[in-house]
């Protein structure tokens, strides 16, 4: 993960954060499309999840400038993840579902190289995550 891509990450997920509870809604509906299997982990409201969801992948964007600051916090939800029967082969469809709704919120400004940056920076945060939870990558 290089400096240009984090820019490019934060300035893309700052056009999408003011759509931030549509983009959780989809990111779901997207995961469950590519990965139904995946749906019975998760229990409750659904729009609470979303919203979980894109507020921790702001303080993951935020922070990426200084990515050890938020390594253990990464570590933590990974673990509680683990605990609710995520595998660290779910991380790769999770990533597929987020490439697919950044590139449909973003249209044609979602360039090769933004796609590459996002890509980069996932490979990182899921890196950290499953390091932790599995002592590994998948």
């Amino acid at each position: 993960m290089t400096p240009n891509d984090i820019a490019l990450v934060q300035s893309s997920f700052a056009r999408i954060a003011p759509i931030s509870d549509e983009t959780g809604a989809n990111f779901y509906a997207r995961l469950f499309d590519i990965a139904p299997e995946l749906r019975p982990l998760f229990r409750g409201d659904m729009d609470e999840q979303g919203r979980m969801f894109m507020a921790m992948l702001t303080v993951a964007v935020n922070g990426l400038g200084a990515f050890d600051s938020i390594r253990p916090a990464l570590g933590e939800l990974a673990m509680r993840h683990a605990g609710y029967g995520v595998k660290a082969e779910h991380y790769g469809m999770v990533g597929a579902a987020l490439i697919y709704i950044l590139e449909q919120n973003l249209g044609a400004d979602f360039t090769d190289e933004v796609r590459s940056a996002w890509l980069s920076v996932y490979r990182s945060l899921s890196g950290a995550m499953i390091e932790a939870a599995y002592g590994g990558e998948a």
